[in-house]
């Protein structure tokens, strides 16, 4: 796992998106980009590969942890929390049971949103499903696909992009965990569905991406030719746009378009509210080649307030036009 995706800070702290080493062999299928043929170069990449059939069930040990700076995040292992927690993949069919660990010194809990769950894996106080400081739990979330009721209508299923966050840190609804860097992305794909070489999270988290501020927003690295997929989440307590330059997307589950019919609106700017996700897969500079190229909050006050980032695109020979490491942190 030593190529999995990373990305770099405005600072030029570089850390992993998923934690590796032992980390991900326990997680095994649940870690991001695992197979070789996703670490490949572009142009040795044959035809798409295809999430399988789901109905796996799957296990995972998951730790809340207090970070140095004040902050407090989700991990695989003690001492590796991250913000965003950890990306969590499945398959609609498949079953996972989480193990839950609170090392923290305040109640703590694990809540999901699109996947079924009992009432005892809510993660809320308020059902007692939270974790007091020092305690574990086992969440059990299951996915389902589509089908056809006995009424004759018709469910969905589970499959899109989700994500989980805290529910009691601070008061009943988590609202000092979210703050503070509780949260992280859930992809359920369907059997068939188009998979990502890369996948990045960006979350709008009040004026924060990925809880940093400013000059330290992240960057996120990719090859021309790449195909990647982008995990968009909001939290807090405002309204944003988000919008990336040089790239567009379907508004629709998957971000693809399914056929020269397909009648879905082609974006690339979309209004994200509190608690709201969304994802969508592009190929990295297709048309519009190698670059820094900016993603940020449309509301015009927000990006000038530092909610900017790049998404650099490099050529094959590692080098990216335009790019200056420092230009957004002159402005601040």
């Amino acid at each position: 796992m030593s190529d999995a995706p990373a990305f770099t800070s405005r600072r030029g702290l570089s850390r992993r998106l998923f934690t590796g080493g032992a980390a991900a062999a326990a997680v095994g299928p649940l870690a991001l980009t695992t197979s070789a043929a996703a670490k490949a170069p572009a142009a040795q990449r044959g035809a798409v590969r295809t999430a399988t059939a789901g109905g796996t069930v799957r296990h995972l040990k998951l730790y809340a942890e207090k970070l140095p700076d004040g902050q407090m995040g989700y991990g695989l292992e003690k001492g590796k929390a991250s913000i965003p927690g950890p990306l969590i993949e499945l398959t609609e069919g498949d079953t996972l049971h989480i193990e839950f660990e609170n090392t923290m010194d305040v109640t703590a809990s694990l809540h999901v949103h699109g996947l079924d769950y009992d009432v005892a894996s809510d993660g809320t106080e308020l059902n007692r499903s939270a974790v007091e400081p020092g305690g574990t739990r086992t969440y059990t979330w299951r996915t389902h696909a589509p089908g056809k009721r006995a009424d004759g209508t018709w469910r969905p299923g589970s499959a899109g992009y989700w994500h989980y966050h805290d529910h009691a840190v601070g008061t009943p609804h988590g609202t000092g965990g979210l703050r503070k860097g509780l949260y992280g992305p859930v992809v359920v794909r369907r059997a068939g569905d188009i998979l990502p070489d890369k996948q990045f999270t960006i979350v709008f988290n009040d004026m924060t991406i990925n809880n940093k501020a400013g000059h330290d927003a992240p960057e996120f690295r990719a090859t021309v030719g790449d195909r990647v997929e982008i995990i968009m989440i909001t939290h807090g307590e405002y309204y944003h746009t988000f919008h990336m330059h040089g790239h567009r997307w379907a508004d629709n589950r998957t971000g693809l378009l399914e056929g020269p019919d397909d009648v879905s609106r082609v974006i690339d700017n979309k209004i994200t509210g509190p608690a709201d996700s969304f994802g969508f897969q592009v190929i990295a500079g297709e048309n519009v080649g190698a670059g820094a190229w900016m993603y940020h909050c449309h509301v015009q006050s927000h990006s000038d307030m530092g909610m900017a980032g790049l998404f650099l695109v490099a050529k094959s020979d590692g080098t990216i036009p335009g790019y200056d490491p420092h230009p957004m942190s002159a402005h601040h």
